[in-house]
């Protein structure tokens, strides 16, 4: 998650498009060179902390490998089979990667914690894991800062808050960076504190409850990930409030006098599917009525954020939509 500004930034869903075998590389490099570097920290200390920052680590590195292909899946465009583009296929990467948060770094940072509770108690040198550390939290720091700064300004286009848009978002994959980022921030501060009170009273069980709040951390994180994750490939509507604004938008249209029904889905990274009901205002033949609805489906799809729209004629018996 180190990466923010070339995974989301740069490789996102509306950024210029780079070269991405450069993006690939530097940004899935780091994550292996520091992965490798803790553990190593980990294997000369032989800190059950350290050891869940490494593996906390490697499966940051592979998680940022499915938000690669997320990223490339959802900016695929539509074509004769997938006419609504292969956004929702993010979310199954983006799935992937919140799978191995939870159960590899849950598994292994509890279960290194347990075994490390029923070790004799010692006095350890931890000099080497804090340096590791301490070098992993400025990176974390600044990736972090990358990511708040880029989410309040997508917050702010939309009308809301930096964190109601963090868990409202249909972008599975800022989502992901901004939330591992978090976890690994207080992972690193939860390690360097179970080290650092292991080291100063002698007890073994200071290591043990760092790796296990690591591990807890990372559990509860990517539990919650794969629940919205599961959400948006179910298919998750507007909400109530995304729906009136629609609603409202559409009523502004000088060609349209009604709106009796209206239905959006998300079918990936900021990108929704609308369909609606609408009367047109004044008299029409069927074929200027025809023409009227295309060109106003493809007015709305100029939208950047619309990937399809379909309208028809609503009955006149037919109630305003709420």
């Amino acid at each position: 998650m180190r990466a923010f500004t070339r995974f989301h930034r740069r490789l996102g869903i509306q950024g210029d498009w780079p070269d991405v075998r450069s993006v690939v590389v530097l940004a899935l490099g780091g994550g292996v060179l520091l992965a490798l570097v803790k553990t190593l920290a980990a294997g000369m200390t032989d800190s059950a902390s350290m050891l869940a920052e490494a593996v906390h680590s490697w499966v940051g590195t592979v998680t940022d490998g499915f938000l690669v292909a997320a990223y490339l899946a959802a900016r695929r465009p539509p074509d004769e089979t997938h006419v609504l583009g292969y956004g929702r296929e993010s979310y199954v990467w983006s799935l992937f990667g919140s799978v191995a948060m939870l159960t590899v770094g849950a598994e292994v940072g509890i279960w290194r914690g347990l075994r490390q509770l029923g070790t004799a108690d010692q006095t350890t040198e931890y000099t080497i894991g804090y340096v590791v550390l301490a070098v992993s939290f400025v990176l974390q720091v600044w990736s972090f800062a990358q990511a708040v700064t880029f989410v309040r300004k997508r917050a702010a286009e939309l009308e809301y808050g930096a964190f109601a848009h963090v868990f409202k978002t249909s972008d599975a994959q800022l989502r992901t960076v901004v939330i591992g980022d978090f976890i690994a921030l207080a992972g690193i501060v939860a390690a360097a504190a179970g080290m650092a009170m292991h080291q100063y009273t002698g007890k073994v069980a200071w290591d043990a409850a760092g790796s296990f709040v690591v591990g807890l951390l990372m559990g509860v994180g990517g539990l919650y990930l794969v629940l919205m994750n599961r959400r948006f490939l179910a298919g998750a509507p507007l909400s109530p409030t995304q729906r009136s604004n629609a609603i409202r938008a559409l009523k502004a249209l000088p060609e349209v006098r009604r709106v009796t029904w209206l239905y959006g889905e998300f079918i990936g990274p900021e990108r929704v599917v609308v369909s609606a009901r609408v009367e047109l205002a004044g008299e029409h033949s069927q074929t200027e009525l025809a023409r009227m609805l295309r060109r106003l489906e493809q007015s709305i799809m100029e939208h950047k954020n619309i990937g399809r729209a379909t309208l028809s004629l609503a009955a006149p018996e037919e109630a305003d939509a709420h």
